[in-house]
């Protein structure tokens, strides 16, 4: 059995379908269905249905699909193990975070990670809802809470808070609310429900049934954009809107606290460019801990 004809059935497996495969290890969408026929014959059964919305695997594709899961996964120690007499790291990682951590915060930091390994390569990526870990659509994933898909590795990052802002000019020219019945007075800016990446961000209700907004924005930093402006008052993350000077917590509202995840597949857990970035992103948190409060 050849293991790159393994390799290819892993990325059908994860993606779903064959030329989504193709893509992410960059054939052509023959190449890929020239791998499962070989592999196919070689086992002397069929391992993936091909249907019309896409590839599912047989009752065989799924055994075989663990099998050579675990063969991957010795295959990448073997890989961290052999890399482990280098001095320089060298490789891609792709990093999967919301807006709010990856660009707001995280990205300016990514200066840092490339002084420290100057050939290690960083992929930052947007987590759309619909995000996959177990289909390797990142390497890494910062996530608004603790996954539970599929054999993971999962870390709370840090808790991080999220308040009532407003603009100095807002607050000049329309005043503060003193408590949450006074909201239903103010132009309000907040998320599109449906939207949101978890469930864990559906946070309005914590201030109570006067959180009527008027203007929705569906990503972090739009929101943060919107309050500035001084389109209303808003729920933002702290660790973001303590670096705006327009924008003023607004006294007497408790903050609202969440946490960030770091998951990874368990595959991975040895490879040592993983562990470089999952050892830089717990030295950036740790020296910038106070913000997140």
């Amino acid at each position: 059995m050849d293991w790159d004809d393994l390799r290819v059935f892993l990325a059908v497996a994860r993606a779903g379908q064959l030329l989504g495969a193709a893509n992410r290890l960059g054939v052509n969408h023959a190449t890929v269905s020239r791998r499962i026929a070989a592999l196919e014959k070689a086992l002397g059964q069929r391992v993936i249905d091909r249907l019309t919305t896409g590839c599912r695997l047989t009752a065989a594709g799924q055994r075989l699909f663990a099998a050579a899961e675990g063969m991957e996964r010795e295959a990448l120690a073997a890989t961290a193990l052999g890399a482990a007499e280098e001095a320089d790291l060298a490789g891609t990682v792709r990093l999967g975070a919301p807006d709010g951590f990856g660009v707001a915060w995280l990205a300016p930091r990514l200066a840092e990670l490339a002084r420290r390994h100057p050939r290690l390569s960083i992929e930052l990526v947007p987590v759309p809802r619909s995000f996959s870990l177990s289909r390797r659509e990142a390497d890494l994933v910062v996530a608004v809470e603790r996954p539970t898909e599929g054999r993971l590795v999962a870390v709370k990052l840090v808790d991080y808070a999220l308040r009532l802002y407003a603009s100095r000019a807002y607050a000049r020219d329309h005043g503060l609310p003193r408590e949450p019945a006074d909201l239903s007075r103010h132009a309000l800016v907040g998320y599109v429900p449906d939207l949101l990446i978890s469930p864990a961000l559906d946070y309005a209700a914590e201030f109570g049934a006067q959180w009527t907004p008027r203007l929705f924005v569906s990503s972090a930093l739009g929101q943060v954009a919107a309050v500035r402006s001084g389109a209303g008052l808003g729920i933002l993350h702290g660790f973001i809107a303590a670096g705006e000077s327009e924008l003023i917590a607004v006294p007497g509202f408790a903050p609202i606290m969440r946490s960030y995840w770091l998951a990874y597949p368990e595959t991975l857990r040895e490879l040592k460019t993983i562990r470089a970035v999952i050892a830089f992103l717990s030295d950036a948190i740790a020296a910038d801990r106070a913000a997140f409060g």
